[in-house]
């Protein structure tokens, strides 16, 4: 037996275990002032790509003086208690109805955070007789959420078709030996690759097997599709999709989300979802917030048309400097290179204190050893002076990648 406090110390995880020489820069950043495409980090300005503010709405002047009213309207107080015993409103079911009639479903149902609310919701749709089939590159909250599932789970490889086919197969058999159901979950835009999930194909196999399709569309609402309603209206399938999730976390630079499907699925996750039960209300000052911001991603075409001239600006400026940006189909922007942890260390020390450019990088074990992924999340605020200088300053930090530069110890000490 050992002591649990000593097992924690001793295997700190495989990011704990580098948490004294990576605190306050590479994780747990403090990025300080307004909210823009410049902000401040270690007393500089610093140009960022890191913000989840597709439509910059954060510091909208709309948003901050509703922000502002609500605040001071209602607090953070009201309402106080969970939804159903004491903590609805007016304003949240009105929220709910116009993100229902925006992503053309029946009914929706808030949630107080995405994460929380995707794990919450699958353990609430499922038994242990029913099946569930997901895409191997699902977030972590799905991936939390399958975790939960007493029944079988199979995991098809991310975007292959064929195999989702093989795995509904197996799926099939199973539901009709226990008298399950089956639910496929996967993702409208996938947040590490940028890529979408194949759900027109997706929604196709519904021809040859029973299931219902789950999406986790937090990277496309507010983003993809004619008027912003997402990857499914992208792909012209939102009918297809059965239960469709956002989040207000990206496009509405919030917290909170929303599922939305039929009437009676809505009801059910209403009354048996334990997360929201259990859980106080979410603050009618957010409720208030949202709503302006769902007003203004409707009302306002622009916001969008701005975020995707940068996204296009940005993309196709990498490509033609020969940057490998893989399949993204979609504002998230990965630029793949080829490196160890020290030399992505090294790269992006440089990067940051040379050239005053933040963006977020990901290494091994998030991605196979050898892979660098600098993530760009591109905004409506960045403006294409951004995308060039970012753009320049790559091709010069690709130029010492390549040489070996990064290959010594650290070219820039880091103060803490």
């Amino acid at each position: 037996m050992t002591d649990l406090f000593d097992k924690l110390l001793k295997n700190r995880g495989p990011l704990g275990m580098h948490s004294k020489e990576s605190y306050g820069y590479f994780m747990f950043p403090k990025l300080e002032g307004e909210i823009s495409n410049r902000m401040v980090f270690r007393g500089k300005e610093k140009l960022v790509w890191s913000l989840n503010n597709y439509l910059g709405l954060a510091n909208h002047p709309e948003v901050r003086a509703t922000d502002a009213n609500a605040a001071g309207e209602f607090g953070f107080a009201l309402p106080m208690g969970a939804r159903m015993m004491s903590g609805n409103s007016d304003h949240h079911e009105k929220l709910e109805k116009d993100l229902a009639s925006f992503e053309g479903k029946d009914a929706s149902i808030l949630l107080n955070y995405g994460y929380q609310g995707m794990v919450s919701a699958i353990d609430c749709l499922v038994d242990r007789h029913d099946v569930i089939v997901y895409d191997s590159e699902s977030h972590a909250c799905i991936i939390d959420g399958v975790r939960l599932h007493m029944g079988k789970r199979f995991v098809y490889p991310h975007n292959d078709i064929e195999n989702l086919e093989k795995q509904l197969t197996r799926a099939t058999k199973i539901a009709n030996e226990t008298g399950g159901a089956i639910l496929v979950i996967t993702e409208g835009v996938f947040g590490m690759s940028g890529d979408q999930g194949k759900l027109r194909e997706i929604v196709e196999l519904k021809k040859k097997f029973s299931f219902r399709l789950f999406v986790d569309d937090a990277h496309g609402f507010g983003t993809m599709g004619k008027t912003g309603a997402g990857t499914g209206e992208e792909q012209g399938v939102q009918d297809g999709i059965d239960i469709y999730f956002g989040t207000f976390a990206k496009s509405m630079a919030m917290i909170g989300g929303f599922i939305a499907s039929d009437d009676q699925v809505v009801d059910y996750l209403r009354h048996n979802m334990r997360s929201q039960i259990f859980a106080k209300s979410l603050p009618m000052a957010l409720v208030v917030g949202a709503q302006k911001r769902l007003d203004l991603l409707k009302s306002k075409p622009e916001l969008k048309d701005n975020l995707w001239k940068i996204v296009n600006a940005l993309q196709s400026g990498l490509k033609n400097a020969g940057f490998e940006i893989g399949k993204t189909q979609s504002p998230v922007t990965p630029v793949y290179l080829n490196g160890s942890i020290p030399e992505a260390t090294n790269l992006i020390i440089d990067l940051r204190e040379n050239y005053d450019i933040f963006c977020s990088m990901v290494v091994y074990p998030v991605v196979p050893k050898g892979i660098i992924i600098l993530r760009l999340i591109p905004t409506a605020v960045h403006t294409l002076e951004d995308v060039n200088y970012t753009i320049d300053a790559f091709s010069k930090i690709y130029g010492k990648l390549k040489s070996g530069l990064y290959q010594s110890d650290r070219i820039i000490p880091v103060a803490n």
